[in-house]
């Protein structure tokens, strides 16, 4: 590869890795609209449900760290396919699943796959681009992350219509076989350091990313204060201490922890877990939203949160050349700050405006990330070196799964509270509890008290979310350095040079 130029089939072998990345950020969001079909044919209980959704992100988040070194050290080509093979098996038997163990127990094969895929995606784009054009190809896969967290509950509904809940498994199979020839035929073998594997530092970040996940998922059921999950965040934080101290101590570490000490690295991977901490709270907020307050069919709200990604592919280009020109700080805050807008934008939605007045928050919230993401991405592998893309990669994708899995937690329960508060006195405690319950009494005036105090809980929601990218935008301008991202570091071979 020419180092000036990058890959001679660099933008066909992007092609390939974005249709990774969308299968694989697809499937977090299209099983939500599929839940009413998984209760009623598998039989499912509440629990049920949440464990098979669940079970994926658990798998997925654990894995992450060992994955990536491994296909720093294998190869992550060889990671890719790996990681397809596993995708698409875990797809094609979820979706002739008979019960609801065996779907949980087939999301979890489907998240040791997704493991494997996503911080292939990241390092092999940055191998096979030359500096000057990474910020290009960070904006096109942003864009397609985007895409895929929008368009998953439209393909969801879409499937539904029309097929039975298995259909938004198996959607997964084609797609999967494609991105396989894809891979075989295009993207080039690349490795990092061929250490040794390191199993104790695999076994201690696995058991404290999954405790980490699962302690933060259980907390709406259980409480921020109940044991359960105090003792998950007991185990998560033994762990990741056990695995940091392993990692210094180690000849040849799993991860470099001079990496984290790398202000542009840390900085740029705060600022990607704020954003997903806001995006996924609210989109858990406005699918209901779409549906139970305004009466939106599945295909219907799925479609209404494309202006999202719509307007982020739109500006994904805006957001490169800003990065190009002013350089990471300047682009990350001024996307982060439109961000913050696009939210509180949502937040002025009151009861009665309809999606009139929602989609002029959608569309600006989709500027911003579509301005801030390149510049993110593009921050942080800049900070890493070549060597190690891998592991780097999966460090980001981790943060951010955490990110997704406390925005779901802790907007819901900002959210719970809220809505709970704005019901009047004397409200049955179940349709306190939420506005699905409320609307099954069929008592007409709760229904529409409910739905009222719903759309100031998501009023909330929406200004937490605001408040979390407003602080990433702060912690632009303070964190990262001010220089062109173009000038990507040579003596980031080293970060702990810097």
């Amino acid at each position: 590869m020419d180092p000036d130029t990058g890959h001679p089939r660099r933008w066909a072998i992007l092609a390939v890795l974005c249709l990774s990345l969308f299968v694989v950020v697809l499937d977090n969001t299209i099983l939500n609209v599929a839940v009413p079909s998984l209760l009623g044919d598998l039989d499912a209980t509440t629990s049920d449900v949440q464990w098979i959704i669940d079970s994926y992100s658990l798998v997925f988040a654990g894995l992450l760290l060992t994955a990536g070194s491994l296909g720093d050290r294998f190869g992550r080509r060889r990671g890719l396919l790996v990681g397809f093979a596993l995708f698409g098996l875990g797809s094609l038997l979820a979706a002739f699943a008979e019960t609801s163990g065996q779907l949980i127990a087939m999301r979890a094969l489907m998240g040791v796959g997704g493991a494997f895929l996503m911080p292939g995606t990241m390092s092999i784009l940055v191998n096979v681009f030359a500096e000057g054009e990474r910020a290009k190809a960070f904006a096109v896969w942003g864009a397609t992350s985007v895409l895929g967290v929008a368009c998953g509950p439209a393909v969801g509904g879409l499937l539904l219509e029309h097929f039975w809940w298995g259909s938004v498994f198996l959607v997964n199979v084609p797609v999967a076989v494609v991105a396989v020839i894809g891979i075989v035929a295009l993207v080039p073998e690349s490795h990092g350091p061929r250490r040794r594997p390191d199993v104790p530092g695999a076994l201690l970040s696995t058991a404290g990313m999954s405790a980490l996940v699962w302690a933060i998922i259980s907390a709406p059921e259980h409480g921020w204060g109940d044991a359960v999950t105090l003792g998950g965040l007991a185990v998560a934080l033994l762990a990741l201490t056990g695995f940091a101290v392993r990692q210094h101590m180690a000849a040849e570490p799993m991860l470099d922890l001079r990496l984290l000490r790398e202000r542009d690295f840390s900085g740029a991977a705060i600022m990607i877990t704020l954003m997903a901490f806001a995006l996924a709270g609210t989109l858990f907020a406005l699918t209901q939203y779409l549906q139970m307050v305004l009466g939106y069919g599945p295909l219907k709200a799925g479609a209404a949160l494309l202006p999202v990604a719509l307007s982020a592919a739109v500006c994904n280009g805006i957001g490169a050349s800003l990065d190009s020109r002013l350089g990471g700080r300047a682009t990350l805050a001024a996307g982060f700050v439109v961000i913050t807008a696009g939210f509180a934008g949502i937040a002025l939605v009151g009861p009665g405006d309809g999606y009139g007045t929602l989609v002029i928050g959608l569309v600006v919230l989709g500027a911003g990330a579509g301005v801030g993401t390149p510049a993110a991405y593009n921050t942080l592998m800049a900070a890493v070196p070549t060597r190690e893309a891998g592991v780097g990669s999966a460090v980001s994708d981790a943060t951010q799964e955490v990110g997704n899995a406390l925005g779901v937690a802790v907007l819901g329960s900002v959210m719970a509270a809220a809505y709970a508060g704005a019901l009047p006195a004397g409200t049955p405690a179940p349709a306190r509890r939420s506005l699905g319950a409320a609307l099954s009494t069929g008592d007409p005036g709760l229904a529409d008290a409910a739905r009222d105090a719903f759309v100031h809980a998501m009023s909330a929601a929406a200004l937490a979310g605001a408040a979390s990218t407003l602080a990433a935008a702060v912690l632009a301008v303070v964190v990262v350095r001010p220089r062109p991202a173009a000038r990507v570091r040579s003596e980031a071979k080293e970060p702990a040079s810097r």
